[in-house]
């Protein structure tokens, strides 16, 4: 497996995180409403969707989202935008009730530069098993 070079827009690229922790009896009625009603204005207003993942181990019941934003200043200003939709506050009313916490983080690429594909890291995967 060869490692590739972060290319140059990644490398200015801001990452967020947002972890939420839902109800242990709500995950399926959180996922669902999401996908019906969340999910496109999202994609819609803030764009970059890097990645939506649900954990099987540690914490369980967390739906984490990673979105990527051109600066902060685009993060910003694409959150702001979205939060001033009013379908978006019938969502979010909506779902607070399901959520246990929220947790956001904000990533930046490393120093150094490099990353791998993540075809050849799910495909070197699957050779060692």
């Amino acid at each position: 497996m060869v490692l590739s070079s972060i290319s140059r827009a990644e490398d200015k690229m801001l990452f967020e995180m947002r972890t939420y922790q839902v109800l242990p009896s709500r995950l399926k009625d959180y996922l669902s409403i999401y996908a019906e009603k969340g999910k496109s204005l999202q994609c819609e207003v803030l764009g970059h969707l890097a990645g939506c993942y649900m954990t099987e181990v540690g914490d369980l019941n967390q739906v984490i989202f990673i979105w990527g934003f051109s600066s902060f200043e685009d993060r910003v200003r694409r959150r702001g935008a979205l939060a001033a939709l009013p379908a978006w506050q019938a969502y979010v009313a909506q779902v607070a009730p399901l959520f246990v916490r929220q947790e956001s983080r904000l990533l930046m690429p490393a120093a150094f530069g490099e990353a791998a594909p993540m075809k050849d890291e799910m495909r070197h995967s699957r050779d060692v098993g």
